[in-house]
């Protein structure tokens, strides 16, 4: 049985989310051990599988990450990744300050040897396309990436694809402003070069933004800052237009019955736009596995952070991603840099 070490501090919808949330992902069987006031959690006791373990101190959005993780060894994140890293729990979540649960699961569990930097991946789910959700990575854990980072990034989203979301040979593509191999920053020009001379994988070549949701590809790679804005610009696109579904509906009694004959529908729209469905972000590239919670979760979000990252090791994607980037030769050292002009430019980013 998996045991998921949660974060029990941090979270916006406080203690009663946590509780909630623990209640839920215990009830599929999964162990819980949760970090933070035992007399605030004092409910997940009586939950059977879960157990709290007292964390005195929270790191919140307001603080510095790194300073903050290096500085509260003691702090309900902190103790979170350890219990990963020395082996009583196989995995970890947390609702909290993204940074500091980036940087906690960075220092605890480091990273596949080669790696240079782990990326943040999150699954968009498109309405109306059935299947698995895309992947979209980096979402935030790096705002440059240079062309070899684009590369991994290529890798480490077909892995997870294949052995967390079932796609058996998951479509790659990059983010570009252009489909041409050519369009793009000199780092997506570089990195379209090298994968696609890629035998392991099936790359597509470049996506523009309008192409995001339109199933062309099942990973889709840009760097975190990039990744960032696309993401925050489709959960707040998928916010607004449900509010004005609402609005519509109400806005006269035609409107009104024909909302009620569409209520199943738009009630089942609604639930697959809501970033709960996912869980949250995974970070990539790391010895263990780390998820990062929407701060905004509610249960059934904190549940499906606790989900996610319990089959993500059931799934053994750990062992997977780093066959997989073995095969591709870029694990021997920091990455494999080719005598090219893709390669000088490397050199010279700072």
């Amino acid at each position: 049985m998996t045991t998921v070490a949660l974060d029990g501090r941090g979270a916006e919808r406080g203690s009663e989310a946590i509780v909630a949330g623990t209640r839920a992902a215990a009830a599929d069987g999964i162990k819980l051990r949760v970090f933070g006031d035992p007399a605030a959690l004092s409910a997940v006791g009586e939950i059977d599988g879960a157990e709290v373990v007292p964390a005195a101190e929270e790191i919140t959005n307001a603080d510095e990450p790194v300073a903050a993780v290096r500085s509260r060894p003691e702090a309900s994140v902190v103790l979170a990744a350890r219990d990963v890293a020395e082996g009583r729990s196989q995995a970890m979540a947390s609702a909290g300050s993204t940074g500091a649960t980036m940087t906690a699961a960075l220092f605890a569990l480091r990273r596949l040897h080669g790696v240079r930097r782990p990326a943040l991946a999150v699954q968009v789910l498109v309405p109306g396309r059935p299947g698995p959700p895309t992947l979209l990575l980096d979402v935030g854990a790096n705002s440059d990436a240079r062309t070899n980072d684009l590369v991994q990034f290529a890798y480490l989203g077909a892995a997870f694809s294949e052995a967390v979301l079932g796609v058996p040979e998951p479509r790659v593509a990059l983010l570009s402003v252009g489909h041409e191999a050519t369009k793009g920053s000199a780092a997506v020009v570089d990195a379209h070069a090298r994968l696609a001379g890629a035998q392991s994988l099936d790359f597509r070549g470049n996506l523009e933004g309008g192409d995001l949701l339109a199933g062309a590809a099942d990973v889709i790679v840009t760097d975190g800052f990039t990744g960032n804005v696309v993401l925050k610009t489709i959960e707040g696109t998928a916010k607004t237009v449900a509010e004005a579904v609402r609005a519509a509906a109400r806005s006269g009694p035609r409107a009104a019955a024909g909302g009620l004959l569409l209520r199943s529908s738009l009630g089942g729209l609604r639930q697959r736009m809501d970033p709960d469905a996912t869980g949250g972000a995974i970070l990539l590239g790391l010895r263990g596995v780390a998820v990062v919670g929407h701060g905004s979760s509610g249960p059934e979000g904190i549940a499906n952070a606790v989900r996610l990252a319990a089959r993500t090791v059931d799934e053994r994607a750990i062992v997977k991603t780093t066959k997989l980037l073995q095969g591709s030769g870029m694990t021997r050292g920091e990455l494999r840099r080719q005598s090219s002009p893709a390669g000088m430019r490397d050199r010279k980013e700072p």
